[in-house]
């Protein structure tokens, strides 16, 4: 019997993220535009599956050709034939449905391994007796040959993302360490090169020496410059006793896909702004080059209000585990009005409010760059995972001097978090029906927040190229009583600093701010509550975050004594800083449950929340802010390390608590997504079923017109990586 933890369960939810309304309200421009960058971003949320595993690619090519050669009733009867149960088949949906959801057989969120739960046999004789393989028997069983042994294989480094012994990464060859990361990295700093858009892959090269081959995802896959690309830091380099050789051509197939969509969706444009975008990022795909994604973030900065939202690229560092790679996302919405005009107030009152976070104004920035914050209809999101809401671009430079935007993505938030009562764990019985209540519109005010003034909050001090500071000297660190003596040089970045602690560091403090001015009555008026409704947000917000703190046990890894997702970190650290403080503010009971099984109980006393909890909390966010903001890297990691602990002693059992968690866990949620395509000149909508069949199906039709180009290439670009995954 497979641990639960690493398969889907046949009852995972599965909901449509419907956007039909909000899309048949735009003009026809506004559709082909629409159509043309979510055709880009399909095309370029494949290579996710290229960043994920090196079984990935092969499993989507044959389920792909599995599911094109016969309809599903068809394909059922196949299975019937063989004597596979309807719940084995049923998984076996389940299982093809989450490798498509996830672009790869790890979850987008925790980084665990899924695999099939029926037989390895069972599934073979399916595949063996398939349509797909009566028509081409030699490349179904090339295919098996690639993924059927590690589509299943749950040793122990293959369980989970990470960087050599700790799992499995693609980010990397199979023989880098983390001390060849932080060369890497090194070496990409000395020539200012961005890691956002590279691979890293270790061999031996002349004389014995090691060869790093730093990969920059590119259509064009040659090292010599071309018109219009001044930066293009292609070629061979000594640093460090080692040799470093740049290349391009990553991914370069689908790249060229994207391009070429990217170029369809010009003539559509609302603005020569959004042409100039396009162009940025056009000339970003071709040639590798950051600098042209990041003139194409400014342009989209500048696009503000736009009825469709987009952004493209190689953005979220999440998965890689140094913590500064970029994993591709592409996403295209329509705006929800409603929504949008709270969140455009809660930007006009963003100026009150910064003075109010817990650190003195030097540590903020210089002056507040109003964003553009739109709440958004999701119509595609292709990646491996999609969000709630989004604060990007990630460049610090530019989101320091430029600006950034906010988009909060509502029918995500619509299904995602709503919640039955059967189904709620580790709550007290009174506090159940309030949360089902206000979890949603508590939620919605959290991410506002965490998006706006957490994410959008806070400076970086820096000294530039020229020695020049852009804070001054003289400046007193608030933790120390002394002059600030930290700070980021040229070219270092938040990312590059603190590295694999970035990202969950950052949620953290996101979420702390959130918490922090969801107390603000102002904030609350925004939303529409007032009174004790008002009063009743602010609970079920923070009862929210220590709950997660609990369910994000889920995500740590006994074994290796790491965390495989950072918002779920951050969460537990919040949980961790409530419980230190003390006065019975927060507890956590373990019992036994009415089955009789482990079970655990939270309590928060909510009278405390404005004293003990605001208390608590404002300590512990200023000191992550003021070790950002100096680049203060020991403090930091010291600081999180210490509430990411988990360990089993007294008095919180927390190694314990993450096997009631375990037991009691709730698969999460899967997306269907439409499918929008062009008949006479006009552009078709298509919504599915909210099924395993139904997403299936949503990717059967996704790439119909080139699905065989597509197969070869992934194959092709899966082969051209095999030397290097010597880890499996």
């Amino acid at each position: 019997m497979v641990d639960s933890q690493y398969v889907l369960p046949n009852d995972i939810g599965i909901s449509l993220l419907d956007c039909q309304d909000a899309f048949r309200l735009l003009s026809k421009e506004e559709k082909m535009y629409a159509h043309y960058i979510s055709r880009a971003s399909w095309y370029g949320g494949l290579v996710v599956l290229l960043q994920t595993s090196p079984e990935s690619p092969a499993i989507y090519v044959l389920l792909q050709k599995l599911f094109r050669a016969q309809p599903l009733s068809e394909l059922q009867k196949t299975a019937t034939t063989i004597g596979m149960t309807s719940e084995e088949y049923q998984a076996f949906l389940v299982y093809a449905a989450g490798l498509y959801s996830n672009m790869g057989n790890y979850k987008s969120f925790g980084d665990t391994k899924f695999v099939p739960n029926l037989p390895q046999e069972k599934l073979k004789a399916l595949v063996w007796q398939s349509a797909a393989y009566k028509q081409k028997p030699e490349e179904i069983e090339s295919l098996w040959k690639v993924c059927g042994q590690l589509m299943y294989s749950l040793d122990d480094r293959q369980k989970q993302l990470g960087l050599g012994s700790k799992g499995i990464t693609t980010y990397f060859s199979g023989n880098c360490e983390l001390k060849d990361a932080e060369l890497a990295q090194k070496f990409l700093d000395s020539k200012g090169i961005s890691a956002y858009n590279t691979r890293l892959f270790k061999t031996k090269g002349a004389e014995g020496k090691w060869l790093y081959e730093i990969r920059l995802a590119s259509v064009i896959n040659d090292g010599a410059s071309s018109e219009g690309e001044p930066d293009n830091k292609c070629g061979v380099y000594e640093f460090d006793g080692v040799t470093f050789q740049v290349v391009r051509g990553d991914y370069s197939p689908l790249l060229k896909k994207v391009v070429e969509n990217l170029e369809k969706a010009k003539s559509h444009a609302a603005s020569p702004n959004v042409v100039a975008m396009l162009e940025q990022y056009v000339q970003s795909f071709k040639t590798g080059s950051i600098e042209a994604h990041k003139e194409g973030s400014k342009h989209w900065i500048k696009d503000a209000g736009p009825i469709v939202e987009s952004y493209i690229g190689f953005i979220e560092s999440y998965r890689d585990p140094y913590g500064s790679r970029g994993e591709f996302e592409g996403f295209v919405a329509v705006v929800n009005k409603d929504m949008s005009a709270k969140f455009a107030q809660l930007v006009e009152s963003a100026e009150r409010l910064l003075p109010e976070l817990p650190w003195p104004k030097e540590f903020e920035k210089d002056r507040f760059l109003k964003p553009d914050f739109t709440s958004l209809d999701v119509l595609t999101f292709a990646g491996s995972g999609i969000p709630a809401g989004i604060n990007i671009p990630n460049y610090d430079d530019i989101r320091q001097t430029v600006g950034f935007k906010n988009v909060s993505l509502g029918n995500v938030l619509a299904v995602a978090y709503s919640t039955q009562k059967e189904k709620l764990t580790f709550l007290e019985e009174e506090d159940k029906d309030l949360y089902i209540k206000w979890r949603s519109p508590s939620f919605e005010v959290q991410v506002g927040l965490h998006e706006l003034l957490g994410h959008g909050s806070g400076k970086l001090f820096v000294q530039d190229e020229q020695g020049k500071f852009n804070f001054d000297s003289s400046v007193v660190n608030p933790e120390t009583g002394e002059m600030v003596k930290s700070w980021y040089n040229h070219g270092e970045t938040w990312d590059s600093k603190f590295s694999t602690v970035a990202s969950s560091y950052e949620e953290c403090r996101a979420e702390c701010v959130g918490m922090y001015l969801c107390l603000n009555r102002e904030v609350l008026k925004i939303f529409g509550h007032e009174g004790t409704d008002a009063d009743d947000v602010i609970y079920v917000n923070w009862l929210t975050m220590v709950r997660a703190g609990v369910l994000g046990l889920e995500f740590y890894t006994p074994e290796t004594q790491k965390w495989r997702q950072a918002h779920m970190q951050a969460r537990f650290v919040i949980l961790r800083v409530l419980l230190e403080a003390g006065q019975g503010f927060v507890s956590v009971r373990q019992t036994t449950g009415a089955d009789g099984r482990p079970d655990a109980v939270i309590a928060l006393d909510r009278s405390k929340i404005a004293t003990v909890g605001m208390t608590a909390i404002k300590n512990f966010l200023r000191k992550l802010q003021v070790y950002k903001t100096t680049a203060d890297v020991e403090s930091g990691r010291a600081l999180y390390s210490r509430y990411s602990e988990v360990t089993d002693s007294e008095p919180q059992r927390f190694l314990t608590l993450r096997e009631t968690v375990l037991l009691r866990k709730e698969a999460r949620k899967m997306f269907v997504q439409a499918n929008t395509r062009i008949e006479d000149g006009e552009v078709q909508f298509q919504n599915y079923e909210a099924t395993a069949a139904g997403l299936i199906q949503s990717f059967v039709e996704r790439f119909s017109e080139d699905d065989q180009w597509l197969e070869w290439n992934l194959q092709e670009l899966c082969r051209s990586d095999s030397h290097c995954w010597n880890h499996v």
